[in-house]
């Protein structure tokens, strides 16, 4: 099994591009999907977060903009949270390495890829990318996103020159969709002959 990590930075269009592998037959952990899980109505995290964020969770889970205000210009708070929330991170990957121990290839949705050490745990990386301006307007462009938070965002993000240099795959998505699908099926097809399927 070859175990891929896609990451690619805010707005880049990683989640774009994970569907793209969905859509052709490979399984895909999405760490967010995990964290809004554990993190919404009902989650399991909701005590713990509560506990160390007083105030930033209710009957809907967290709210993310309380939650992201507590964390996102401090780092120790920031450690907090991930001590909170990677555990469990890592024990629905372990859950998805097992339901899926069969398949040839399998593609890891992370986010904060390199920034968390995850890029030990995978064989092969995809960088997301796009142009500076393509990115800032699309960030821009959702609900309740603005400069400031996008600039701190970034700022907790290893830069995109830097995951380009360092990825196997680079996938770009600041050109037509069927380019970037084509970019997708060229990297599948890459790794299963390396796999001999």
């Amino acid at each position: 099994m070859i175990k891929l990590g896609i990451t690619g930075s805010i707005g880049m269009g990683k989640s774009t591009v994970a569907a793209m592998f969905a859509d052709e037959g490979v399984p895909v952990f999405d760490a967010d999907a995990v964290v809004h899980q554990v993190q919404g109505p009902g989650g399991a995290l909701l005590p713990a977060i509560e506990s160390a964020f007083p105030g930033t969770t209710g009957i809907a889970g967290v709210d993310r903009a309380k939650l992201g205000a507590a964390v996102f210009h401090d780092d120790a708070a920031m450690k907090r949270l991930e001590a909170i929330v990677h555990p469990v991170v890592a024990a629905a990957r372990t859950r998805f390495l097992a339901d899926h121990g069969d398949r040839p290839l399998v593609v890891f949705d992370v986010p904060l890829l390199f920034e968390t050490g995850g890029d030990a745990h995978v064989d092969r990386i995809a960088v997301v990318s796009a142009a500076p301006a393509v990115q800032r307007a699309r960030v821009l462009e959702r609900p309740a996103q603005h400069v400031e938070k996008f600039e701190a965002i970034l700022a907790r993000q290893l830069p995109d020159t830097d995951k380009r240099a360092r990825a196997d795959f680079v996938i770009p998505t600041d050109v037509p969709i069927e380019q970037t699908r084509a970019a997708v099926r060229a990297v599948i097809a890459c790794l299963l002959a390396q796999t001999g399927e």
